[in-house]
Order: structure tokens, then C-alpha cells, then sequence
């Protein structure tokens, strides 16, 4: 007799215990990220399958090798399925070992992009991806054209150098803010400040990520042997993307803003132009600007807020960011990021 599905709360040490063994034994490292974790046991209380949430995805989606064949991953989905709904979350995604992809097809996934051997990124929607792309479409414009996808968080003088640098070079420059609420500065305020700080570039034009282009915060890392391989990973993911969305609009650069300081971004930006070369897209990596002798960075600014140097910061970000400093939703970001831990990742 197997036992309904239930939750593994934090507080439950032997389900979490449980969840970890699963996991190891069916090959897959726990997520760094999880905000919900359910499980089905047999009739001794044993762990044998199990699923989990972390915002709109799906993860850490296993079932033990005895049982596999038994029809278990069904009811899993469709409980965490029932869960993110109840919360509020109705376009949901999931990342599979290509070869488990079939079995989420039959639970209602529709595959958007994949890296062969590795990953596949799918949906809930059948056509949310292919919508996405037609309201791209419909928005091309005629001459050369640039895409860039940025952080900014906050936006500095680093950003404005790269978006006034795309906007000369380009008849039409198309920026996609990543849209996941997962740094210190919201999306809200991110979006919105980008906006003010490009204001006089008539010809770029704005957008939100939604989930189609993955930041390395909601990237899954529990199906891929180390950090590396995650980059990696991720990086040959976002090159898939990106070619659906350069062709819905007919891009002809991509352009990447250089990380001295982070290995990770060095490893991801050598995958993206290695990707595109021999494409009909040209890659651009632009090289970090600097003040006093050291890149301007937005982790150098978290950081000075947090140290409560903001005039320091001043010489660092756009006019429209320091203003925003000063204002009493800019304040409360900055008591929050004098109260963090770590602002330099976030």
C-alpha cells in the first residue's frame, strides 16, 4: 500500500533526510533552491518519490528506481501542479534530463529549447513561448538590430557606457531586463530605473524576460555534476533561446558586458561567442569601463550602500539610480541591503 502524498516541511528531519537519500540514489544533488517539497512513501514510511517548487518551476522531480514504472511521477506533478495554482502560479516551468522529457510531455509540458544530452527547458503552456516570440515579431523594426539582456542591480555608468555604445552602433537596440525577483533591487525598481536611464536613446526599446531567458538564480544546478558545468549548461541554453528571439526580431548583434572580477560570467560569455560564431549574429563583448582604477560594477555599489557611502556611488550609476537613493522606497532597499548578508551575489 502506498501512502497519499504529503508535504516535507524544514521541520521534518527524517522527510528531509529521506528527500536527500532519494535524491543521491536516483542521481540528483539537492537545489539550492526550494521553497516546497512533497513526497510519496510505501506502506514502512519510506521516501520513494518525491517532487519540489522553488518559485514557477518544478524540481527535484525523482522517483526510486524500485517503483519506477509504477505510475508515481503522474501524481507528484499534479500535486505540485494543484500547489503552485493555489499560490498563484499559473504558467509553470521544469528542467529535465533530455531523456525524461517524454514522460512530462504526457503530463501536460511542451518543450521550448533544449542543449542536446544535457537539458530541456518546458512549460506548462502549450503555446506561451511561441506567444512570447509573435509579441517580439510584432515589434521588429526595419535596419540593423541589437539585443542585449541586463541585470542592473541598480543600473551604473557601467550600463549606460554598454546601452549608449549598442545605441550608436544600431538602428534599433532591444533591452530585456531579467524579470525574476531574485536581487536586492526589485524588478519593479530595476525595470523603472533602466527606463529613466536610457530615457534619451530614442531607439532603444524595453522588455521583460518573463521566464524565457533564465538568470543564473533560477538556473537548476541538482541534475549537473558541478558549478561549471551549470554555467556551461546555462550558457548553451540561453544561446537556444536567443536564437528564437533573434529571429522573431531579425537581430543581427548580441551584445555582452564583460565581467573581469567574475569567473562564472568569463565561462558564460566565451560559450555565448563561441556559440555564435559562424551565425548569421554577430557577438560583442564589451570591455568594463572604470573609476578610480577599478570596474565599475553594480556589486561595488551594494556594496558602498551597504558601507552607507552613497555619495561614493554617486561617480558610479546613472543620475537617474543615485536620485532614486534618495527617495523613501529607495531608502527602505538600502536598509535592506545594509541588513543583508551578502550583496555582492544578490
Amino acid at each position: 500500500m502506498i501512502n497519499n502524498i504529503s508535504e516535507i516541511a524544514d521541520s521534518d528531519t527524517r522527510g528531509q533526510q529521506q528527500f536527500d537519500s532519494l535524491l543521491r540514489r536516483t542521481g540528483i544533488k539537492r537545489d539550492n533552491s526550494l521553497d516546497y517539497i512533497a513526497g510519496i512513501y510505501d506502506e514502512n514510511y519510506t521516501l520513494i518519490a518525491s517532487g519540489a517548487c522553488f518559485r514557477n518551476t518544478l524540481r527535484c522531480l525523482s522517483v526510486d528506481e524500485k517503483y519506477q514504472g509504477a505510475g508515481l511521477m503522474a501524481p507528484i506533478v499534479t500535486h505540485l501542479l494543484e500547489y503552485q495554482v493555489a499560490r498563484g502560479n499559473q504558467h509553470l516551468f521544469l528542467y529535465t534530463k533530455c531523456n525524461n522529457s517524454s514522460v512530462f510531455s504526457a503530463l501536460g509540458f511542451y518543450e521550448i529549447a533544449r542543449v542536446d544530452n544535457e537539458v530541456v527547458l518546458m512549460e506548462n503552456i502549450k503555446n506561451g513561448f511561441r506567444n512570447f516570440l509573435e509579441n517580439l515579431r510584432a515589434q521588429k523594426k526595419p535596419g540593423k538590430t541589437a539585443v542585449l539582456v541586463m541585470n542592473c542591480n541598480p543600473p551604473t555608468l557601467g550600463h549606460r557606457y554598454l546601452l549608449e555604445r549598442a545605441s550608436k552602433e544600431n538602428d534599433n537596440v532591444h533591452i530585456f531586463v531579467v524579470s525574476e525577483d531574485m536581487s536586492i533591487f526589485s524588478f519593479a525598481e530595476r525595470y523603472k530605473l533602466v527606463e529613466e536611464s536610457c530615457a534619451d536613446l530614442l531607439n532603444i526599446t524595453l522588455h521583460t524576460t518573463e521566464s524565457y531567458m533564465i538568470s543564473s538564480a533560477v538556473f537548476p544546478s541538482y541534475f549537473l555534476k558541478d558549478e561549471a558545468a551549470v554555467t556551461q549548461t546555462q550558457a548553451k541554453l540561453d544561446v537556444e533561446i536567443f536564437k528564437h528571439i533573434a529571429q522573431a526580431l531579425d537581430a543581427d548583434v548580441r551584445y555582452l558586458g564583460e565581467e573581469p572580477l567574475s569567473f562564472a560570467t568569463g565561462i558564460y560569455n566565451k560559450i555565448i561567442l563561441e556559440s555564435l560564431l559562424g551565425s548569421n549574429i554577430e557577438c560583442i563583448i564589451i570591455p568594463r569601463i572604470e573609476r578610480d582604477g577599478m570596474p565599475i560594477s553594480a556589486s561595488r555599489v551594494r556594496k558602498l550602500l551597504q558601507e552607507n557611502r552613497i555619495e561614493e556611488c554617486k561617480e558610479l550609476v546613472t543620475p537617474s539610480t543615485f536620485r532614486y537613493f534618495f527617495t523613501e522606497d529607495g531608502k527602505k532597499t538600502i536598509k535592506k541591503i545594509q541588513e543583508a548578508k551578502n550583496v555582492i551575489n544578490n
